[in-house]
C-alpha cells in the first residue's frame, strides 16, 4: 500500500465527523485510515464507531488516554503504507490534498516529508485567515529551521521508513513533538510544503499551543540545541532525559551539553515568544524573564511586562522583574 492516514482523536465531538469525512472524500482514495480513539469521553466514540462501520478503509483503535505522542507512534506502527498522512480530529482536508501532495512526491522522490499551506478557521468553520509562509523548498526549509513554523503538522505526509529511521515521535518533546521530528528528519531526507492551500486548520483559544506555550517553546529551543549537537557529529545529550528542564532548571543545560552558553541561548529564544501570553507568564515566565535579565539579555520590551504581570495577578513575579530591571540599569550606569 502506498498511503496510510493516521489520526488521533481526543474529545473532538463537535468536529470529528467533518474531519473524518474530509479524508474519506479525497480525490485520491486508495488509502487505509487508522484512527486512534485516545480515551474520548465526549461522544466522539459513538461518531467514530458509526463512521468505521460505514467505510472499510477505517481501522478504529480504542485505548485509554495516553496522549498525542503515544497515540501517533501507535498509529505509525500499525501503518502498512510506504507513506503516512497526518490528520487531526478537529481539522479538515480539502478534497484534492492527497492528490496534490502525492503528485509532488512523484516528481521529488528525494523528499521524505511534504506539507501544505493552510486556511485558518474558527470553531464555526469560518475562515479567519490564510497562512502561506511554510517553506516551499528544502532550501527554504533549512534556512528557516531555527523557527518553529516549518510544516503544519496535521497537513504532512511522511515517509514511513524515514520516520522509523529517526525513531518516531519522542515523548520528551511533548507539545513540540512535531518540531523535534522535523529537525531529526532533516538529517536524513528533504522536507517542504506545496504551495497549495490544502488544509483547514482550526484555531481554538484553548488549544495546546496556547495553554502550554512556555514548555512548548522551551522544548523547541532545547530540540534545536540537540540538533546542533547531532549536526556536529556529537551525541544528543537529551536522549538520557526523562523530562525537559523547568524554567528554574535551565541552568543545568550547560552541564548537560558540556558547554557554556546553552541555557542563555535557550532563554534568548524563548523570551520573545512568551511576552504576551498570560498562561506562559503565570506559569514560570516571570522567572524566565528575570534569568534573562541576569544573563544580560535584551531588556527593551520587558518594562512593559511588569504592568501586564500585575494585571494577571502575578504580584511577586512583577516585583522580581522590576527589581531585576532596576539592578540591570544600575549595573549599566555604574559600568
Amino acid at each position: 500500500m502506498r498511503l496510510s492516514v493516521v489520526m488521533s482523536v481526543y474529545n473532538d465531538a463537535p468536529f470529528v465527523e467533518r474531519a473524518v469525512t474530509s479524508i474519506l472524500r479525497q480525490s485520491w482514495s486508495g488509502f487505509e485510515f487508522i484512527i486512534i480513539n485516545d480515551g474520548c469521553t465526549d461522544g466522539s466514540t459513538d461518531i467514530l464507531r458509526r463512521l468505521a462501520t460505514a467505510d472499510p478503509r477505517i481501522r478504529l483503535v480504542e485505548q485509554e488516554n495516553r496522549g498525542l505522542v503515544a497515540s501517533l507512534n501507535r498509529g505509525f506502527a500499525m501503518a502498512t503504507g510506504d507513506l503516512v498522512a497526518r490528520m487531526d480530529g478537529d481539522d479538515e482536508s480539502l478534497p484534492h490534498r492527497f492528490e496534490r501532495q502525492l503528485a509532488f512526491l512523484d516528481k521529488h522522490p528525494d523528499h521524505g516529508v511534504i506539507g501544505a499551506q493552510t486556511i485558518n478557521i474558527d470553531a464555526t468553520g469560518k475562515v479567519v485567515g490564510l497562512f502561506d509562509a511554510y517553506p516551499r523548498t528544502d532550501e527554504a526549509f533549512r534556512a528557516a529551521m531555527e523557527s518553529d513554523m516549518l510544516i503544519n503538522h496535521p497537513s504532512a505526509i511522511i515517509d514511513r521508513a524515514a520516520f522509523e529511521k529517526v525513531g518516531g515521535y519522542r515523548p520528551l518533546y511533548r507539545h513540540c513533538e512535531d518540531y523535534d521530528l522535523w529537525l531529526r528528519l532533516s538529517e536524513v531526507t528533504k522536507l517542504c510544503s506545496v504551495e497549495d492551500f490544502l488544509h483547514r486548520y482550526r484555531l481554538d483559544p484553548g488549544q495546546v499551543t496556547k495553554r502550554h506555550l512556555l514548555p512548548m517553546e522551551i522544548g523547541a529551543a532545547v530540540a534545536w540545541e540537540a540538533h546542533r549537537e547531532r549536526q556536529a557529529g556529537r551525541p544528543d545529550p537529551t536522549t538520557a532525559l526523562g523530562e525537559l528542564p523547568s524554567v528554574r532548571q535551565l541552568g543545568d543545560l550547560d552541564r548537560l551539553f558540556g558547554k557554556s552558553g546553552v541555557a542563555r541561548r535557550v532563554r534568548e529564544r524563548v523570551v520573545p515568544k512568551v511576552l504576551w501570553s498570560q498562561p506562559a507568564l503565570t506559569s514560570g515566565g516571570a522567572d524566565l524573564l528575570c534569568q534573562h535579565v541576569a544573563d544580560g539579555g535584551d531588556r527593551h520590551a520587558l518594562p512593559r511586562v511588569v504592568p501586564r504581570l500585575l494585571r494577571f495577578g502575578e504580584y511577586r513575579g512583577a516585583a522580581r522583574l522590576a527589581a531585576s530591571l532596576s539592578r540591570s540599569r544600575r549595573t549599566r550606569v555604574d559600568g
